[in-house]
């Protein structure tokens, strides 16, 4: 294929035009998408602290990699244990990354994983058992290099 110089130069005022006009922005979760996400997840139960423990790091070099790992103090057992663990990034354009699905066969409720991050933003987990109880632990992360266009 090859390019005119008048398509060339159409393409070069295109972008021009885009540069001084301004690109659309990546738009960001709003509070209200990640309370509407935590409601959804917890039925509307109110998510108390603590079991539940979320490790992240403090700074990320780099916000396409993020390694996070989640684990829930849990007997594991038919009549108490962790059903779901969902993983929520506050800052990203879509708050869910990431849902993670137990039973008693699994033995523990621990899940690692990497997330993108589109900046420095808190990152959510929240655990749902078996009597309906939920749990949550929140940590923020320093984002220096975006990874979802930031």
């Amino acid at each position: 294929m090859t390019i005119t110089r008048r398509q060339a130069l159409a393409l070069g005022a295109g972008a021009a035009v885009l540069t001084v006009a301004g690109l659309p922005g990546v738009s960001l979760a709003d509070d209200a998408k990640v309370q509407a996400a935590i409601d959804a997840f917890s039925g509307g139960t109110a998510p108390e602290s603590g079991t539940v423990s979320l490790t992240a790091p403090e700074i990320a070099e780099n916000g396409n990699t993020v390694p996070i790992g989640v684990s829930v103090d849990s007997p594991m057992t038919e009549a108490d244990h962790v059903t779901a663990v969902i993983l929520l990034a506050a800052g990203n354009p879509q708050p869910g990354v990431a849902t993670f699905h137990f039973s008693p066969m699994s033995g523990a409720a621990e899940a690692t994983t990497r997330m993108r991050l589109a900046k420095t933003q808190d990152v959510i987990a929240l655990a749902k058992t078996s009597t309906g109880k939920v749990y949550m632990d929140r940590k923020s992360v320093k984002v220096t290099i975006g990874g979802c266009g930031g």
